[in-house]
């Protein structure tokens, strides 16, 4: 200031445009400011699937930013893209982007030249965003990486754009003419979605009643093989040496052949099949209790039944099995099956009938699903199935749609892709659990991005 006060002195020209000069720099330079906040991005994100930072506008233009939303707004799918710039903080940013947007969807971010993605289960499996992510690793530029990216998670993934990107304000100026014209336009356009959304509900239900028709013979045959144990079994409630506990477990396993029945009767889709199988199973083990309380053996312990064949009845034991093109995992096997694999023998697989012939349950259609679903549960399920076409099947995220939750990995329950859950996720879709890229430097205050680039 001091310095400023001697030129003003002087009555200089020019060390007054100098001085002026300095101060307009000074004044209208731009300052350094703390990142963009997560709520801003957030409120963004609402509005549009695609934010670009005001520091990373280098990275996407506008041009490529708009067409890269409107191609997800036009696949009605909740993809969220945010483009920022390098040193942007990336501890629990998108546990923090996920719980500030509160819809759930698949959530992509650019961070100078690294990238990475997180995704609701119940859009996209965690497998499937590693895969994704993985694919367009080391692309260059911005724009490909995030149009590639795009394109590909599009045709995986399930949900539907959130609501809060059809809205948009009415604004001035718009005629009654105009507004009555747009209003003939929706009201015709309606009629043509009401029409369509019926005829895709029919050719749904079309496809849930043929499904539910060839899985029907299958469980039938289950209901059937359960009740010829029944009456093979050589056992009277009131017969010596009987007690109490015996003739519960008899009691449950006649309950359970019940319900099974029963349940079969009710069944108006694929998925109302899983308390059927799971009906049968809980009254196979009640008789394999039965059975050792009768010969004095020790009560068997609760396992599975046999992977290859539920009819088989519970599992003693696991083995080690390769499905073809798969990789090794241990399944849960009965001790026949244990004894031909060790002796290097094929096990005795359930196969059913298909359209291209005999075919082992795992490779014979989605609809097997919830059949498998009942007899193995949803924690033992996904480890399974994995390799074979019924765990891919299960995997897709538009498998719940058409045949249930439920299964482990394999299941997707609450919101779906767009609903308005807000902080109701789970935080280990979004959390540091290392995939989905090698996106920051790994610990420290790489947060959530985990890896190590």
């Amino acid at each position: 200031m001091k310095a400023v006060l001697r030129v003003l002195r002087t009555r200089s020209l020019p060390g007054l445009l100098l001085v002026l000069a300095v101060i307009a720099l000074t004044a209208f330079a731009p300052r350094a400011t703390a990142a963009t906040g997560v709520s801003t991005i957030a409120e963004a994100l609402r509005k549009s699937p695609v934010y670009v930072d005001p520091a990373a506008a280098g990275q996407l233009s506008t041009t490529d930013a708009d067409a890269l939303a409107r191609q997800i707004k036009d696949a009605d799918k909740p993809v969220f893209v945010a483009v920022l710039p390098a040193g942007y903080p990336t501890r629990n940013l998108f546990t923090d982007l996920r719980t500030a947007t509160g819809i759930t969807g698949l959530y992509a971010v650019r961070l100078g030249d690294r990238f990475d993605a997180r995704a609701d289960s119940s859009v996209l499996p965690r497998t499937a965003v590693q895969n994704l992510v993985t694919s367009v690793q080391g692309e260059s530029g911005a724009k490909a990486q995030l149009t590639d990216f795009t394109d590909r998670a599009l045709t995986n993934m399930g949900g539907r754009a959130p609501s809060t990107w059809g809205g948009g304000s009415t604004g001035t100026g718009v005629s009654s003419t105009a507004l009555i014209t747009i209003g003939a336009v929706v009201v015709g356009g309606g009629a043509g979605a009401y029409a369509l959304v019926r005829r895709n509900r029919r050719r749904h239900e079309e496809e849930q009643r043929a499904a539910l028709d060839r899985l029907r013979v299958v469980v039938d045959e289950d209901i059937t093989a359960f009740g010829e144990e029944l009456d093979r079994l050589d056992f009277h409630p009131a017969e010596p040496g009987a007690d109490d506990a015996m003739r519960a477990d008899y009691e449950r396993a006649l309950n359970a052949y019940d319900q099974a029945k029963a349940a079969m009767a009710d069944a108006r889709r694929p998925e109302d099949v899983r308390p059927v199988t799971q009906a049968l199973e809980d009254g196979r083990f009640s008789l394999a209790q039965l059975a050792a309380r009768r010969a004095g053996r020790p009560l068997p312990e609760r396992r599975p039944p046999c992977f290859f064949d539920p009819r088989h009845g519970p599992s003693v034991t696991d083995a080690a099995w390769t499905p073809p093109g798969g990789s090794p995992r241990e399944v849960p096997v009965c001790a026949a099956d244990a004894t031909r694999l060790a002796d290097g023998r094929d096990p005795v697989i359930r196969e059913v009938d298909t359209e291209y012939g005999r075919r082992p349950y795992w490779d014979a259609g989605p609809a097997y699903g919830p059949w498998a679903g009942g007899y193995f549960g949803g924690g033992i399920l996904p480890g399974l199935l994995l390799g074979t076409a019924l765990g891919g099947w299960m995997s897709a995220p538009a498998y719940a749609a058409d045949y249930g939750t439920g299964y482990g990995d394999f299941g997707t329950g609450g919101y779906q892709g767009g609903d308005l859950s807000g902080a109701d996720f789970d935080p280990g879709d979004f959390g540091d659990f290392g995939g989905g890229g090698d996106f920051g430097g790994g610990g420290g205050d790489s947060g959530d991005f985990g890896g190590g680039f």
